[in-house]
């Protein structure tokens, strides 16, 4: 285990044809010549369905595998073990510390009891041999941005339920195969958005389904976040994601902020959908000062041609003309935000901080639009609009924790939606769709900022698939 990044890197290696593929084409400037945006929507497969509204047969015990317990991986199934109604069946990593660590959390919170946990670690296919034995009903993907969609196919294509970290997958040719192959398969595919399940986002959400801020028509989102401490890890996060940052320009990981706002204008449900995108990245200086100061000469990070411009700024057009500022920066020196901010005709809520503008003033903080009302002063604002959901779970979430207990509330909605055979909160043409302004934006830098068209993954059957409901 002596070349832990190199295994890391040769993981694509054991994908296929089409992985290996997928995987080159994610970190390299092949968007140049506009194909992302031109991708051809081809018929549904026969005998496919489209998974909109899909609900799975209901399981009493869900029974979970994971691929990859590192720093993200192990969050989901610490918490999933204590879920009622699961069962951890195998544990897939590279690292054999990793395996075991997990395994010995879930024996301590009662998984195993049963029956074994299996483990799979030390060569890069194993997870393969785990689905094929062990069997599972659902599986966590959190791997490297390269492998989410070769290793959620093969989940499919294996019989069980993917469930992937964000983005969905970095190309459009692979978001176009994610979704023919669930919709062959009839599984679920869902990429795990847990910031759609904070406490401001669903307070946002369920006021904008009320008409409290009138028609909407503008969000702003974002990931602005420094991470540049994470190139020291030796096989963790920084290993594999500084190799993007060198090689790739655009917006590269835009669905933290953009899936609350997408659900803030019920995009791709009924009401509206996106339609093009410009962008725009500044000069890429920041990466290449950080590792210059930081690290020896000849130390590898000095030895990368950083391309990605330090911020990105990306303006989404949807069909209603509606507009979306997204943004993306892990490398400069500022304070965290997501932005969240949503536009109606008749007041704005946003975050960061949290601020409500609302005409006529907000109850018992201001007297007219021309002023915030700040987060200390919304009392009355939650008391009328608090998401039923957070009324329900918030209290537990933010005993579990996992980023103020957003993460919780995820996990436990979709065991809650496996195991009831309910839709699941977010499909999977909402994980592509999100996700899609990654390459759209990569296309439209390459070309000096020209627009760029995006697919309609349901080939038009968003017009038909209901809103997200209010959960309660």
């Amino acid at each position: 285990m002596g070349k832990s990044n190199d295994s890391r890197r040769n993981f694509i290696k054991i994908l296929g044809v089409a992985g290996v593929g997928a995987a080159v084409g994610c970190i390299s400037n092949e968007n140049s010549d506009n194909k992302e945006s031109k991708t051809k929507v081809t018929s549904r497969i026969e005998g496919a369905k489209y998974m909109g509204d899909f609900s799975a047969p209901a399981l009493e015990k869900v029974r979970c595998a994971f691929i990859g317990v590192g720093a993200r991986g192990s969050g989901h199934i610490k918490q999933l073990a204590e879920i009622e109604g699961v069962e951890i069946v195998g544990i897939s990593d590279l690292y054999e510390d990793l395996a075991k660590k997990a395994e010995k959390e879930c024996l301590e919170k009662g998984q195993g009891r049963d029956k074994d946990i299996s483990l799979y670690y030390g060569e890069e296919n194993l997870w393969k041999k785990m689905l094929q034995e062990v069997k599972p009903d659902a599986v966590f993907i959190a791997t490297p941005w390269e492998l989410h969609a070769p290793m959620a196919i093969i989940t499919m294509e294996e019989g069980a339920h993917a469930f992937v970290e964000v983005p969905i997958a970095t190309t459009i040719e692979d978001m176009w195969k994610m979704i023919d192959t669930s919709e062959k398969t009839q599984k679920h595919c869902m990429m795990m958005e847990n910031v759609n399940y904070g406490r401001e986002e669903m307070l946002y959400l369920n006021m904008c389904r009320q008409g409290a801020i009138g028609e909407l028509l503008h969000g702003e989102a974002s990931y602005i976040h420094e991470l540049r401490g994470q190139m020291a890890s030796e096989r963790s996060t920084g290993s594999w994601r500084t190799h993007h940052y060198a090689n790739r320009n655009g917006n590269l990981y835009p669905t933290h902020g953009l899936g609350p706002v997408a659900q803030y204008m019920n995009i791709a449900r009924t009401e509206d959908n996106f339609s093009r995108l410009v962008s725009f990245s500044s000069p890429a200086i920041g990466r290449s000062t950080y590792a210059a100061k930081n690290y020896a000469k000849d130390h590898k990070w000095n030895q990368l041609d950083f391309k990605g411009g330090d911020i990105n700024s990306s303006i989404v057009k949807t069909n209603l003309g509606r507009t979306i500022l997204v943004q993306w920066d892990e490398t400069s020196p500022r304070p965290y935000t997501r932005l969240n901010l949503i536009q109606g005709t008749k007041g704005t809520l946003a975050g960061y901080p949290m601020r409500i503008a609302l005409e006529g003033g907000v109850e018992g903080a201001t007297e007219d639009h021309h002023q915030w009302a700040q987060a200390d002063q919304l009392q009355a604002v939650y008391e009328k609009y608090e998401h039923p959901l957070y009324k329900r779970l918030g209290a537990l979430a933010t005993k579990m924790g996992g980023h103020g207990g957003m993460d919780f509330m995820m996990r436990y909605r979709i065991i809650e939606c496996l195991r009831s055979g309910s839709p699941l909160d977010q499909n999977l043409y909402e994980g592509c769709l999100w996700s899609a302004v990654g390459p759209l934006s990569e296309a439209s830098v390459a070309q000096d900022g020209m627009p760029q068209e995006f697919p309609d993954f349901t080939r038009g059957d968003w017009k038909n698939t209901k809103p997200l409901a209010i959960i309660t």
